[in-house]
């Protein structure tokens, strides 16, 4: 209680710096307690807190200004329980302002086990260049409690707070905010003036009675103290002494994914038209408008797929695909500045086709740039259109991309499996060669070879206790058994049912623990923010080496899908219904968000009609998802991209082939009508 009441002093003393901090449980905080305050919008945060007690990493997502999302993996050093996952969330009530803090709510274990189980409402307040914080908190943010839990007062049923410690997944609102006691904690952080340097002081009465009882040591003191240095613009490293007994250091990395990449540059090179013949490449007609135009959208990074020019319309109808530009609408403007360059003088209007995934999505409609000379520029951007893709009866030149030409690409990659109770971290460095093949009839034949370099997943002894059948849990055997050989080849083709639908149809050795054959369809009508979709698959379960060969079981697999593309912080949803590979039967909820920069953060819950005792530890399928672009590393410009997923624990129940299931919705979202539509000003400019 003196403790308590003495921050509570120091914070009306002090009661204004522009300061946030990671704490050691990545969320924005002190040393360990939470503060009011949020990263910027869009922040991904990474940090890794090392103590004599515990070892901890987390992941930090501003999901909205107001929402931040945490993901934190501990490990405990001085008893003998190892690793626990759990979630937090914290809610911003509202801002700053003259007079009044910034408050927010939060939940810590939010998805868990309970044993981080706390709750909290948190003021914080900048003073010159201190930035005061003072909470209420429940469960271990309470203490030993310092006052009677006032919703006590509203409920006897918030009298009991249960701290049993389950299999985890669960969502315990059983326990939130109760408990018969509540306590104050809190702190400050002050920057130091002209230097990349903070202090930060803090009181935190939780107890630690988990880790005492299993062992560990007592806390000495609700007080710590820490130095933070900013070492680079979204790294720093904090020094703490907590609790009067242990010393803590922290490294956090904090990534902005809301940056829109800068305009690219126009890629600087002679025009075919200027070129001599002898310095064209066999087959390139100087004479052709659409032979030249095609050399040069092809150094641009660009596709020119097909081209004709209605004479009667004045109008040229382009059809493209982009490899080289995040932003699509980049590469439409960069497409168009080759047309005017090359087209025949009698074309005024072009219809640009934008072709994404082997889909033709959205036609921009437009008048030739070099006749809006002088004009004004929101005049020009009233008159572009976006239309829906309308097939043509003729086409009057098509580009013949080589076929039966086996292109190979080989580059260094990683696997990493995080989250094994035995090791926190397993990993593999291997040889990726990929390959790639068109085909008559627009298919495509693709797949890839690993060769393995270096990797510790032959130290994992675990084995799968799962009671289904066991279609992922056994991973680990498939990662050293299989630590090189094929990881898949199979053939695919993707095109247009109709003017609104879209299908993708392939067959072969899918990935590394299933091959099969399969398809999907897509119905999106022109404009719309919802979307239908269905997918199927049969699929044979591998074997563990990457061969050819199989293991006897097989299953078919069936979703019917559901999307939204809602209006909110570019926020997307989908639901998928059906049958899992494990022959359960449920329901998939996704939820992404993504920016015109490339990157994309989401995540997914999984309950099938499989229960949390049988699906084991963990309770049911959830995870996090990353898109991660490669745009500006090494100085060029790229679409390509890391896509990753991370469970907390990987089990049997709710699992798909998650590359074959509900994928065109999301492969299509670059060239959607309202991201065109949203950044229609990069095309004037």
């Amino acid at each position: 209680m003196f403790y308590a009441r003495a921050l509570f002093i120091l914070c009306l003393v002090l009661l204004h710096s522009n300061y946030v901090n990671s704490s050691d449980f990545g969320t924005t905080g002190l040393i360990d307690i939470p503060t009011a305050r949020m990263s910027a919008d869009g922040t991904l945060t990474t940090t890794a807190a090392i103590q004599s007690r515990t070892n901890s990493y987390a992941i930090t997502y501003q999901a909205t200004p107001w929402l931040q999302g945490t993901f934190r993996y501990t490990g405990f050093t001085d008893t003998s329980y190892t690793y626990d996952r759990n979630y937090e969330a914290k809610l911003r009530l509202w801002k700053e302002d003259d007079y009044l803090p910034q408050v927010a709510v939060g939940i810590r274990d939010l998805v868990g086990t309970g044993l981080w189980g706390s709750e909290y409402v948190v003021a914080s307040k900048k003073i010159d260049n201190f930035d005061i914080t003072l909470g209420m908190g429940w469960g271990r943010l309470a203490g030993d409690g310092d006052f009677r839990n006032p919703l006590t007062f509203v409920s006897d049923s918030f009298e009991e707070r249960v701290k049993a410690v389950g299999l985890g997944g669960k969502l315990s609102s059983g326990t939130f905010f109760s408990g018969k006691e509540a306590g104050l904690f809190g702190g400050v952080a002050y920057q130091v003036e002209s230097l990349p340097v903070s202090l930060l002081l803090e009181y935190n009465p939780d107890q630690y009675d988990f880790e005492v009882a299993l062992g560990g040591r007592e806390p000495k003191s609700p007080i710590s103290a820490a130095i933070r240095w900013d070492a680079a613009p979204g790294l720093s490293l904090t020094l703490s002494h907590q609790h009067n007994q242990e010393w803590g250091m922290q490294l956090t990395a904090a990534l902005d994914t809301k940056l829109l990449p800068s305009k690219p540059h126009r890629r600087l090179y002679l025009s075919s038209i200027d070129l001599e013949s002898s310095d064209l490449p066999i087959g390139i007609n100087q004479s052709s408008w659409y032979d030249t135009f095609l050399f040069d959208a092809e150094r641009s990074g660009l596709l020119l797929l097909e081209a004709t020019v209605d004479e009667s319309r004045h109008t040229a109808t382009i059809v493209m695909g982009n490899t080289a530009y995040p932003v699509w609408m980049d590469a439409v403007n960069y497409m168009v500045s080759l047309a005017d360059l090359h087209l025949p003088t009698t074309v005024n209007m072009f219809d640009i086709v934008v072709e994404e995934e082997g889909h033709r999505v959205n036609s921009i409609r437009m008048r030739r740039p070099s006749l809006n000379f002088g004009k004004n520029r929101q005049l020009v951007e009233r008159e572009i259109r976006i239309e829906p893709f309308k097939p043509r009866s003729f086409i009057q030149h098509r580009t013949d991309f080589v076929q039966k030409k086996i292109l190979l690409d080989i580059n260094l990659s990683n696997r990493v499996q995080l989250f094994d109770p035995d090791d926190p971290a397993r990993y593999q460095l291997y040889a990726k060669i990929g390959l790639s093949m068109m085909l008559p009839g627009n298919w495509v034949l693709g797949g890839a070879i690993d060769l393995d370099i270096t990797n510790n997943f032959d130290e994992s002894t675990r084995q799968s206790d799962s009671v289904l059948t066991r279609v992922r849990s056994d991973v680990v055997r498939y990662l050293n058994e299989g630590e090189s050989g094929l990881d898949s080849l199979f053939v695919q083709k993707r095109g247009n049912l109709f003017k609104d639908t879209y299908f993708r149809v392939f067959g072969g050795v899918l990935e590394s623990m299933y091959s099969g054959f399969g398809g999907e369809v897509l119905y999106q009508s022109f404009q719309s923010r919802l979307a239908f979709g269905l997918s199927t698959n049969w699929v044979k379960q591998r074997d563990f080496d990457k061969t050819f060969m199989h293991l006897e079981y097989e299953t078919v697999t069936a979703f019917a899908s559901a999307y939204w593309a809602s209006p909110f912080y570019n926020f997307d949803v989908a639901i998928h219904a059906g049958k899992y590979l494990a022959k359960d039967v449920g329901a998939t909820l996704e939820v992404r968000r993504t920016f015109d920069n490339g990157w994309m953060v989401g995540l997914w819950a999984t309950r099938t009609n499989v229960s949390a005792e049988d699906f084991g530890e963990g309770s049911f399928d959830k995870g996090l998802f990353f898109k991660i672009p490669f745009n500006g590393f090494l100085g060029t410009s790229s679409r390509s991209n890391y896509i990753t997923r991370i469970r907390p624990v990987q089990r049997d129940g709710g699992q798909y082939l998650e590359d074959f299931m509900g994928r065109i919705w999301w492969d299509l979202r670059p060239a959607r009508y309202d991201v065109f539509s949203n950044s229609m000003g990069r095309l004037t400019k």
